[in-house]
């Protein structure tokens, strides 16, 4: 795409998809314009077309292609001005990290918990999808809302995130998992092992709309009741954070 370039047509070209899943449509619209994106297909430097152009790619609303820009924008890779439009800035997104510094310890213990987490969690989240009945669907639901709640609060969403994900361990029906979860308590969320200093208060906002969004589409996949979806998602949602704390100990 030529970096002047600002018409429908042109993205036409890029073969996007209409969107028929339900759910978090903003995000499946981000997800394909970041990998246009990253992908060179859409150069730095050029405009992306209107909102009414991108609707029409993508048969959505204004309110999701609004959404999806502001994701776009919270991973670095846009800015939008008055008069100009929806420019990209860059073609890599700048990660967004909780913690300016880590101890050693910590990290390592953090490191721990992942991996234990890496091999149970994905496949509760996949029993979870099978198994989960009315009253569950009904708290996943409510438990994803207040971790909304809180990041939208500025807080770092710590208890939010642990109930989440003990909420899809209740939902498997196995009481061992949430045994389990009771037991480990908030030390399974990598933040909460965090003191003041370390954390990095001018990412936490981009680095809790990574995490939101990872949440949301274990909670589509739980909910659809496709159960490898959800493994996979919650396998990629605790290994993303995996490899962002192994770089801690490299360094």
């Amino acid at each position: 795409m030529a970096a002047s370039s600002d018409t429908a047509a042109d993205f036409k070209r890029l073969k996007v998809r209409k969107l028929s899943r339900q759910g978090s449509l903003s995000l499946h619209v981000a997800d394909q314009l970041e990998a246009l994106i990253v992908n060179g297909s859409i150069e730095v430097g050029a405009r992306l077309p209107t909102e009414i152009g991108l609707c029409e790619a993508f048969g959505v609303s204004r309110t999701v292609i609004r959404e999806a820009i502001t994701h776009l924008k919270s991973l670095g890779l846009v800015e939008t001005r008055r008069g100009v439009g929806t420019t990209v800035l860059r073609s890599t997104t700048v990660e967004a990290v909780p913690a300016e510094r880590i101890s050693p310890t910590t990290v390592e213990d953090i490191l721990h918990v992942l991996e234990l987490r890496l091999n149970l969690e994905p496949a509760a989240a996949a029993l979870a999808a099978e198994r989960h009945d009315e009253k569950d669907r009904r708290i996943l639901r409510d438990r994803h809302a207040a971790f909304l709640e809180a990041r939208a609060a500025k807080s770092q969403a710590r208890q939010e995130d642990y109930e989440f994900h003990y909420a899809i361990a209740a939902a498997t029906g196995n009481p061992f998992f949430k045994v389990l979860y009771e037991q480990l308590s908030q030390s399974v969320i990598p933040r909460a092992k965090l003191m003041s200093i370390e954390i990095n208060t001018a990412a936490t906002d981009r680095y809790l709309a990574r995490v939101e969004e990872e949440h949301t589409y274990i909670l589509e996949a739980i909910l659809a009741r496709d159960p490898e979806a959800a493994r996979e998602m919650m396998f990629l949602h605790l290994n993303r954070a995996r490899n962002m704390y192994a770089k801690f100990q490299e360094a």
